[in-house]
């Protein structure tokens, strides 16, 4: 299956945390990590809706998807904020953090890049292409098994 990419802006409204879940899910669509994308993008774009510049009137915020035969990159650009993301600690009485705690556990691997002015938080899925290769072929595709 060669890679291909996607992406597209959202308004930085709480409603398109669900639109940012459905792109997801119709490009993924039988992948066998489409449950964990999905739950990963939207807890990453409820961040960047709640903490980020992303989240004030005219804000947006961008859902990547680079995927390739063995692995899905998703990745959430958001418009900023004056402090970098952070990881809930169960001692913080703060309900705050556990977005990324989330995205810690169901990803292979996740950073985050950028500043103030522009930030993206990434994961990275892997698959194992021999037997979860996706259910069907993405269109324009061709799906090869080993």
């Amino acid at each position: 299956m060669s890679a291909w990419r996607m992406s597209r802006s959202f308004l930085g409204t709480p409603p398109s945390v669900r639109e940012a879940r459905r792109f997801v899910t119709s490009f993924l669509a039988g992948w066998p990590i489409v449950e964990s994308a999905e739950l990963i993008v939207s807890e990453l774009a409820a961040n960047a809706v709640r903490h980020t510049a992303s989240g004030r009137f005219g804000g947006q915020f961008q859902v990547l998807i680079h995927a390739q035969h063995d692995r899905v990159w998703l990745g959430v650009v958001d418009a900023g904020a004056a402090h970098g993301p952070s990881i809930f600690s169960p001692e913080d009485d703060e309900e705050g953090g556990r977005g990324l705690m989330i995205v810690g556990a169901l990803a292979d691997t996740y950073g985050i890049r950028g500043d103030e002015r522009c930030r993206t938080v990434w994961a990275l899925l892997l698959v194992n292409a021999g037997k979860n290769a996706p259910a069907t072929p993405l269109p324009g595709s061709e799906a090869t098994r080993a």
